[in-house]
């Protein structure tokens, strides 16, 4: 038998955990960890001409890191782990228009492209590579789904707990959650830190702002909830264990 105050540790426990599973999931098929707002004297660049090349190579697979850093600066750009979105004219020509019709244009990031060094100037293969940004960008790639894979493992071992009636493997469970919201955490402070570093080798455009988006505070609320799941879940598993043990050596004596 199962004491109340450990069932409904349990379920807190395991509405927190959903909750963090599902808003770090959001987060990683989103693009708004970080937004760029361009001002409109973006089109000082001669007469819209770069401004439609910019948006011209933003899709292909093969653009390099400066090609497509510079069209999330210059085009109002959103971007995130998987995906990079840039706001253009309906018709790339429309760059040259008054008042163009602006679409949301995105593209998302390949395999190769997760997994493609980092140099210390971005695009220049010839400035040599940058470890510490490719080390961090394929960290902020790997942490998230190391730690949806985390909770998912632990609700297969939650689950095997329920059918064996046992609380044991719970602490098991707290464990393997206070890992994944530990990824989280440092899937978010790999990213901060990896585009601080971008922003420090690029030439930004005068009167650009940029800030943090909705998805990145998503991924950041889900490692608290993980970190809180897994408190409950350790102190139901030690809790339960030593009342068992005081129960077990009371009828001993």
């Amino acid at each position: 038998m199962v004491d109340n105050r450990y069932a409904t540790a349990l379920v807190i426990g395991s509405v927190l955990s959903l909750l963090a599973a599902v808003y770090l999931s959001v987060a990683m098929g989103t693009q708004h960890w970080y937004q760029y707002q361009s001002q409109p004297a973006s089109n000082d660049a001669n007469n819209g001409s770069d401004l439609q090349k910019l948006g011209q190579v933003f899709e292909g697979e093969d653009v390099n890191e400066r090609n497509y850093s510079d069209a999330l600066f210059w085009l109002n750009g959103t971007l995130g782990l998987w995906w990079r979105c840039i706001l253009v004219p309906q018709d790339l020509q429309g760059f040259k228009e008054p008042d163009p019709i602006m679409v949301t244009k995105c593209q998302a990031f390949t395999l190769a492209q997760q997994w493609k060094s980092k140099y210390k100037s971005p695009g220049n293969i010839d400035s040599g590579e940058d470890l510490l940004r490719t080390y961090l960008w394929k960290c902020q790639f790997l942490l998230p789904l190391v730690s949806v894979g985390l909770v998912f493992l632990a609700a297969l071992v939650g689950v095997c707990a329920c059918l064996c009636r046992s609380i044991t493997p719970t602490l098991f469970v707290g464990l393997l959650h206070l890992l994944a919201g530990l990824c989280s955490m440092a899937t978010v402070c790999c990213f901060l830190v990896g585009m601080h570093l971008l922003h420090e080798i690029s030439d930004l455009p005068e009167g650009m702002d940029y800030s943090p988006g909705w998805s990145l505070f998503l991924a950041l609320v889900s490692s608290p909830l993980q970190i809180m799941a897994a408190a409950l879940f350790i102190w139901a598993a030690r809790s339960h264990r030593q009342q068992y043990t005081r129960m077990t050596a009371y009828r001993v004596a």
